[in-house]
């Protein structure tokens, strides 16, 4: 999926939650100061959880078109609807340039088609040339908005490994679609967006890059991936059963699969 170039790059303090942000249900603020999660997730995310807590956001930055070509897909994409998708990721420090539009994240995306083009919501981590000097970043993306949301409160480094839920929990023709993610021992609530696609949408799982010319990219994994089988099923592994079109490797990055398609890792080719 095309990115966009970030327009206006300071961070919007005057923006509030009730305001800008009002995609996201009003829920008490998450506890900050907690450190990365070490232990598996316990249960599924739900906003009609008595403890569901929300993140706050930092940053958001607006956007337009991103050059092309540049961009590199590692990962893969499932050719049917599904209602969510659990992965692990390891954050890596990948050497992006400063005062570029280079980035690289490590996602899981929710998209459908619709009249007006592509509709999605995305979340994980990454690392921006054009903002957040050199750091590694929570973020969320999604068309409603068409910016990137950063959640600063979440001091990720390199090695972490940090688990990102995305779902919804209806089937209506327009629904909300959910971001979470797994620390301090509970689910936080990133964003919710009503987006106009339906209950069970396409579903990815990449590493991306774009990058004016390439840049070193440490091999970085992804892992325990599994889907939602409808708003309200179960999880079953991304494995060689589910229909899904694979990313390929190219000159410049590597995709290397260990278990079709729920561990694998990504990163400059050798």
């Amino acid at each position: 999926m095309k990115r966009r170039i970030p327009i206006l790059l300071a961070t919007l303090a005057f923006l509030t939650q009730a305001g800008a942000f009002s995609g996201t249900p009003n829920y008490p603020w998450c506890e900050t100061g907690q450190p990365a999660p070490t232990s598996a997730p316990e249960g599924s995310p739900s906003l009609s959880s008595p403890d569901t807590c929300r993140a706050r956001v930092t940053a958001m930055q607006r956007s337009a078109p991103l050059p092309s070509p540049g961009y590199h897909h590692l990962g893969a994409t499932t050719a049917s609807g599904w209602s969510g998708i659990i992965a692990r990721f390891q954050v890596g420090d990948p050497a992006v340039r400063a005062e570029t539009f280079d980035f690289l994240a490590g996602r899981v995306m929710a998209k459908g088609d619709t009249p007006d083009g592509i509709q999605w919501l995305e979340a994980g981590w990454t690392e921006t040339g054009w903002s957040g000097n050199g750091k590694q970043r929570i973020y969320t993306y999604d068309t409603n908005r068409d910016a990137w949301v950063f959640y600063d409160q979440y001091e990720i480094k390199t090695g972490d490994k940090i688990w990102i839920y995305l779902q919804t929990e209806r089937e209506a023709p327009s629904t909300a679609w959910q971001a979470w993610l797994w620390w301090g021992d509970k689910w936080n609530l990133l964003t919710s967006q009503e987006l106009p696609i339906t209950g069970r949408a396409k579903i990815e799982q990449y590493i991306e890059v774009h990058s004016e010319k390439p840049f070193d990219v440490p091999q970085v994994r992804v892992d325990n991936v599994s889907l939602k089988d409808g708003a309200s099923g179960p999880l079953v592994y991304w494995d060689g059963q589910v229909p899904t079109a694979p990313g390929a490797s190219n000159a410049d990055y590597c995709l290397e699969w260990i278990n079709r398609y729920d561990a694998w890792t990504a990163g400059s080719c050798q």
